[in-house]
């Protein structure tokens, strides 16, 4: 009969140091951290984004959508971060505005969606072929702790009436309001999942001092076009993939041989009137599209002036931004500043190369 060997305390200690290393080390890549990591997405080729039967893409080059990569920070994701200047290291309601991820992921579909229906009313209009664009009202994107219709209206709901008017702008209900004083009972007519329904309270005074129902908003539209199109964007959400899917559809349905063998990256909201509006992480997107090996960058233009470059990111407009990382990191790529859709088309039918 054997015996049972003893452990003895230098080995005890062994094994226990052995432990606490190898949970240390799992910690290390697994823990996860109260913050978010953003850094440089993806540049994807839009030919697999938009289909449109009897509209081929079979042109050399790519228009890529570029994207911002986000992750719950880890402590080797932070550290990363911190020895990156690409990289960033925000907190949740940096990322998320204090919504839940469910919140938030509701929020940036919706986003996505939106673009979707605008840049393909954008892109249909430049071509001038047929397309409808109805305004269904006011998205709602968050609502305030303080708003007296709190108890009533979710994220995702639409506003489509205030006191039994429709307006075909979001601009035109916010002046409607305003207009109201505060404290004055209001009626909203919206949609909940499906659903017509009403609430009836009374208008809070906002941070401006106006009138309001205390909600964040953009534009619910809803567009089609007479020549069929689909445009599925995957996993990426939000608006900043407007401009490129303009140009891809629009390429598309004119035949238009606008890249000339090139890959053209960009970024940059549009709305119904074809304006390029301004976006998030766009030093991101330059390192993303440089990767992919874009030689053009279109970015969001805008004016500089001491109160808007106090509110921007880093202090400088996206152009500003763009510029600057591409002169760091990208040196042969252009950047391109434009307003519109058309100053995108309008460049690359001069600059064939």
């Amino acid at each position: 009969m054997q015996r049972l060997r003893r452990i003895s305390k230098r080995q005890w200690w062994q094994v226990l140091w052995t432990a606490v290393a190898v949970l240390a080390i799992v910690a290390f890549f697994m823990l996860p951290l109260p913050r978010y990591i953003e850094g440089p997405g993806e540049a994807d080729d839009l030919k697999t984004f938009v289909k449109m039967p009897g509209h081929p893409d079979q042109r050399s080059g790519k228009f890529m959508i570029t994207s911002v990569a986000l992750a719950q920070a880890r402590p080797v994701s932070y550290l990363y971060a911190k020895l990156n200047p690409y990289y960033s290291i925000e907190k949740p309601e940096a990322v998320t505005g204090g919504e839940s991820n469910a919140t938030y992921t509701k929020v940036q579909d919706f986003y996505m969606q939106s673009a979707i229906n605008e840049s393909i009313y954008t892109a249909y209009r430049a071509a001038k072929q047929p397309v409808t664009r109805r305004y269904l009202g006011i998205y709602v994107l968050s609502v305030d702790s303080q708003s007296p219709f709190k108890k009533w209206l979710k994220v995702g709901d639409t506003v489509t009436k205030v006191n039994g008017h429709h307006f075909n702008t979001m601009v035109g209900y916010q002046s409607y309001i305003q207009k109201q004083p505060v404290g004055a009972r209001a009626t909203i007519t919206y949609q909940h999942n499906g659903r017509t329904k009403t609430a009836t309270a009374k208008l809070m005074r906002l941070p401006t001092k106006k009138a309001g129902i205390g909600i964040t908003l953009t534009d619910n539209v809803k567009v089609q076009p007479k020549t069929k199109v689909t445009v599925d964007p995957g996993n990426i959400g939000g608006p900043s993939g407007g401009l490129m899917f303009s140009l891809q559809i629009y390429t598309q349905l004119t035949g238009q041989n606008l890249r000339h063998g090139r890959k053209i990256a960009g970024t940059g909201t549009v709305d119904g009137n074809g304006n390029v509006g301004e976006i998030g992480g766009i030093d991101k997107k330059i390192i993303a599209a440089k990767r992919a090996g874009a030689t053009v960058f279109f970015a969001p233009y805008v004016k500089p002036t001491k109160l808007l470059l106090k509110y921007e990111e880093h202090h400088q407009t996206n152009y500003q931004l763009a510029k600057a990382t591409a002169k760091r990191y990208a040196p042969d790529m252009k950047v391109v500043p434009v307003k519109t859709f058309n100053d995108a088309v309008q460049y690359l039918k001069t600059h064939p190369s």
